[in-house]
C-alpha cells in the first residue's frame, strides 16, 4: 500500500512517538495479565508479547487499513478475553505448552475472522452493535481487569483470585502496595499537572522510581533472582524467545479437531470485540477530524495486523482511543504516524529490553486498574431515572454479571442475544399504523358530480383505510390484528396502504389471511395498495404473497398499484350499490351537465352556440403544462386525467375528471398558461368554451354569462369544502 508523499513528517513523528509512549506501557501490562496464569517464569514473555503486538499492529494495520491518525495496539478487551481463555484452558487440565500454542492460534483465528468480516462487508454492521450491550461488555471487561489485577497489586501468591486475595492479607507485600498506590495516584493526577507527557508514562516512571527508592532500604528488591515483584528477564534458563516460538510452531502438529473447535467461539468473540473497539475509535476520529473511514478496509488491515502479531508471538489488539487521541494532539495528520509508532515500539524494546525486567508488576497492575475504572460506564446509572430506559440498564447489568460470574466469552453470547431482544423490543414498540381514515373523510382523485359526492359522504364509512409503516412480523402481528379487528364486522372494505412497510414475515401474512376470511363472511374485500416491489431485505413482497396464496384469482384480496386506485374502486362500488348506476356512456347534452342543470332552455340554447365540440382518442393530449390556452372544457363522455410533469419521464397524477365534470377553469379565469397536462384517459368528447367566446357571450347575454360564473363558483366551492374535510381528517 503506497503512502502519499509526507507533507507533515515532523507532526507524524512526534504524534507517533507520543502514541508509542502511551501504548507501550499498557501493552506490557496487558501481556503480563494474559501470561500471569501460566506461571511466574512466563510473566516476562507476556511483557514481550505486548511489545511485539504493538510493533506488528503498528507497522501493518496503518498501511493496510488506511484510516489517518489511527493507532492500533493491544487493548483491554483482548487482555480480558485471552486471560479468561487461558485460565479456563488450564483448569481443564491442559499443559502449559498447549496453552501457549492455543493463545497464538486464538489471535491467528481472530485475525482471519476480521479479514473475513471486512471482505464480506460486515464492517458497517459491526459498529451498529447496540450501545447498551457494548457498554455492559466494556464495563464487565473493566471490572474483570480490576479483579484480575488486585491480587498482583497486593502481591498475593500465584493462582489466588480476587476475593481470596482480600482474605489472605497475611500474604500482602507492602512494598508492592506502595508502588501500586503511587502508580495509581500519578496515573489519576498526571493530566492535572501536565498534558505534554502521557499519564501512563509518568505513572510507570513513578512506580519504577518508588520501587528503587524502596530498594535503597531493602536490598532484596534489587535482585532479579526469585523476585516476584518485578517482570523479570525476558528469557530464562538459556531459553530464548525464538526457542519458545519454534516450540509453538512444532506444537501445531499436535493440534486435533477438538482443539480447533474449542477456539472458534472465543475467536469469534475476540474478533467482534476488537472490530467494535476499532470502529468505535474510527467513528470518534471521523467526528473530530471531519473525515470518513472505510470500515471494511480497516477491518481487513486490523485482521492482517493481528495475524502477523500472532505469528511472531505478540498479542492481538485494535484501534485504541487513548493512543489515537494522543497521536492526533501530537500533530499527526496521516497513517504514517501509526507506522512510526510501531517502529519506535520495536526500537524501544531493542534499546530498553533489559530495563523492562525491572518494571514492577504492582505498577503495571495500578495502570490497568485505572484503565479498568475508566472502562466502567458510570453514566449507565442515569438510565434508572426513567422507566423507558430501565430495560437498557438491565441489559448492561446482565452482561456485566455474566462476565464476572461465568466468563467474558459467555457474556459476549448473552450480549448478542440481548441485542436481538433489544431489536425485537424496539420493533414491537413502534406503531405500525401511520394513519387511519374512512371513506367519507378522504376521497380519490376522481372528480365526481355533486350527487355522487353526497352518496360518498353518506355511505363512505363502509370503507376504512389504514396507512401502515415499519415491520410486519411476529412481534407486531398481534398489533395489526388488534388494530383492524374492531372494523371487520362493520366495514365491507378494508384498504391497507403498504408503501411504507419495511418487512413482512409468515406470521403477519397469516394475520392478513384471517382478516381476509372474516371480511369474506359478509362479502367484504381486503384491498392492498402500493405493495413494495423490493424490500430493504431484497424480498419481493408481492411475489411472497403470491407464493403463500394470499393473492390469487377469485380471492377477496385485491392489489392496486396506487392507494388512489383502491379508493376509486371502492367509491365506484359504493355509488353503484346506492342505486346511482352510471348511465350508459352516451353523449351528454348541455342541459344534462351538473354545471348547467336547472337553466332555462333559452339559456342552454344560447350557451351552446358559443361552445365548440371536440373529440379525443384515449391517450391523446388535450393540452400540456405551459401551453397558452384559455378554454374551459366540459366532459360529455369519457374520462380526463390531469398530470403534473416531474421531469421528462415522470408525472404526478393530480386528479381524474369524469362524465359531466369540467376542467381547465384556472386558465379560463386568469388567462395564464396551463399549469398541468390534460390527457384523455378514455375516448372522450368535450364541450369547449374559450375566453374570447365567453366575452362575446357576456356582451350578448349578460345574465347567461353571470349564471355560468355562478355555477363555476358553486362547484369549485363544493370541491374546496370536500378538500378541507379531507385535510382535517388527515390531520386529526
Amino acid at each position: 500500500m503506497k503512502f502519499k508523499k509526507p507533507d507533515n513528517l515532523s507532526g507524524d513523528f512526534w504524534g507517533g512517538l507520543a502514541a508509542m509512549l502511551v501504548a507501550l506501557p499498557s501493552a506490557i501490562a496487558f501481556g503480563v495479565t494474559i501470561y500471569s496464569p501460566l506461571g511466574g517464569s512466563n510473566v516476562a514473555q507476556g511483557a514481550l508479547a505486548g511489545i511485539l503486538g504493538v510493533t506488528a499492529l503498528g507497522m501493518l494495520a496503518p498501511m493496510l487499513g488506511g484510516t489517518n491518525r489511527l493507532i492500533s495496539a493491544p487493548c483491554a478487551p483482548a487482555a480480558a478475553v485471552l486471560s479468561a481463555f487461558v485460565i479456563e484452558f488450564l483448569h481443564q487440565g491442559n499443559s502449559l505448552e498447549s496453552a501457549l500454542l492455543m493463545l497464538s492460534m486464538l489471535g491467528l483465528v481472530a485475525g482471519m475472522l476480521q479479514v473475513g468480516f471486512g471482505t464480506v462487508g460486515l464492517g458497517r454492521m459491526i459498529k451498529y452493535m447496540p450501545y447498551s450491550v457494548v457498554s455492559g461488555y466494556l464495563s464487565g471487561v473493566g471490572l474483570y481487569i480490576i479483579a484480575s489485577q488486585v491480587p498482583k497489586f497486593l502481591g498475593a501468591p500465584k493462582g489466588v483470585h480476587f476475593w481470596e486475595s482480600l482474605e489472605l492479607y497475611s500474604t500482602w507485600k507492602w512494598q508492592g502496595i506502595v508502588v501500586g498506590l503511587v502508580t495509581v495516584i500519578v496515573m489519576l493526577g498526571a493530566s492535572k499537572i501536565t498534558k505534554s507527557v502521557p499519564a501512563a508514562i509518568l505513572a510507570l516512571l513513578g512506580g519504577v522510581a518508588t520501587y528503587f527508592a524502596l530498594g535503597y532500604f531493602d536490598g532484596s528488591l534489587l535482585s532479579l533472582d526469585g523476585n516476584t515483584l518485578v517482570v523479570g528477564p525476558l528469557s530464562k534458563g538459556g531459553a530464548s524467545f525464538t526457542d519458545a516460538m519454534v516450540a509453538r510452531l512444532n506444537g501445531l502438529g499436535n493440534l486435533d479437531m477438538k482443539d480447533v473447535q474449542s477456539l472458534l467461539f472465543p475467536a469469534l468473540t475476540l474478533a467482534v470485540l476488537l472490530s467494535i473497539d476499532t470502529l468505535k475509535t474510527c467513528v470518534v476520529l471521523d467526528a473530530l477530524t471531519r473525515s470518513r473511514h472505510n470500515s471494511n478496509r480497516e477491518l481487513i488491515g486490523q485482521g492482517i495486523g493481528n495475524i502477523a502479531s500472532a505469528a511472531i508471538g505478540g498479542i492481538p489488539g485494535a484501534g485504541t482511543m487513548g493512543a489515537t487521541l494522543v497521536n492526533m494532539s501530537g500533530g499527526a495528520s496521516s497513517r504514517l504516524s501509526g507506522v512510526i509508532e510501531g517502529v519506535l515500539a520495536l526500537v524501544a524494546f531493542l534499546l530498553l529490553g533489559s530495563v523492562i525486567a525491572w518494571v514492577p508488576v504492582a505498577g503495571l497492575a495500578g495502570i490497568l486498574i485505572v484503565i479498568g475504572l475508566r472502562m466502567i460506564d458510570i453514566h449507565a446509572l442515569h438510565l434508572l431515572k426513567s422507566r423507558s430506559t430501565v430495560l437498557d440498564f438491565v441489559v448492561i447489568i446482565s452482561v456485566v454479571i455474566v462476565a464476572l460470574t461465568v466468563s467474558l466469552i459467555a457474556a459476549s453470547g448473552v450480549g448478542v442475544l440481548l441485542a436481538v431482544v433489544l431489536f425485537v423490543r424496539e420493533e414491537i414498540s413502534n406503531k405500525i399504523m401511520r394513519r387511519k381514515t374512512y371513506g367519507n373523510e378522504t376521497f380519490s382523485k376522481q372528480i365526481r358530480v355533486q350527487e355522487e359526492m353526497e352518496i360518498l359522504a353518506k355511505h363512505g364509512k363502509q370503507a376504512v383505510i389504514y396507512e401502515l409503516q415499519g415491520s410486519l412480523f411476529f412481534g407486531t402481528a398481534d398489533q395489526l390484528y388488534t388494530m383492524v379487528e374492531p372494523e371487520l364486522k362493520v366495514r365491507r372494505y378494508v384498504i391497507l396502504d403498504m408503501r411504507r412497510v419495511q418487512s413482512v414475515d409468515m406470521t403477519a401474512a397469516h394475520i392478513l389471511e384471517q382478516i381476509k376470511d372474516i371480511l369474506a363472511e359478509h362479502k367484504g374485500y381486503l384491498l392492498l395498495s402500493q405493495i413494495p416491489k423490493n424490500l430493504p431485505s431484497g424480498k419481493d413482497m408481492k411475489q411472497y404473497f403470491d407464493h403463500i396464496g394470499l393473492v390469487r384469482e377469485g380471492s377477496p384480496v385485491l392489489v392496486f398499484n396506487e392507494l388512489d386506485e383502491a379508493v376509486e374502486w371502492v367509491e365506484d362500488r359504493i355509488i353503484e350499490e346506492a342505486s346511482l348506476h352510471r348511465e350508459s356512456e352516451e353523449l351528454l347534452d348541455l342541459h344534462e351537465i351538473e354545471l348547467f342543470k336547472g337553466r332555462k332552455p333559452e339559456t342552454i340554447t344560447a350557451l351552446e352556440g358559443y361552445m365548440e365540440k371536440r373529440s379525443y382518442k384515449a391517450g391523446e393530449m388535450i393540452f400540456n403544462g405551459g401551453d397558452t390556452g384559455d378554454e374551459l372544457f366540459v366532459i360529455r363522455r369519457g374520462e380526463v386525467r390531469i398530470l403534473l410533469a416531474i421531469d421528462q419521464s415522470h408525472t404526478h397524477h393530480i386528479s381524474t375528471f369524469g362524465r359531466g365534470a369540467f376542467f381547465g377553469e384556472m386558465s379560463f379565469l386568469d388567462g395564464k398558461p396551463r399549469s398541468a397536462r390534460a390527457v384523455a384517459y378514455t375516448d372522450t368528447d368535450l364541450y369547449g368554451l374559450s375566453r374570447a367566446e365567453f366575452s362575446r357571450l357576456s356582451e350578448d347575454h349578460k345574465k347567461v354569462a353571470i349564471s355560468l360564473l355562478d355555477g363555476l363558483a358553486r362547484v369549485l366551492a363544493g370541491r374546496l369544502r370536500y378538500a378541507n374535510a379531507e385535510i382535517h381528517a388527515l390531520d386529526s
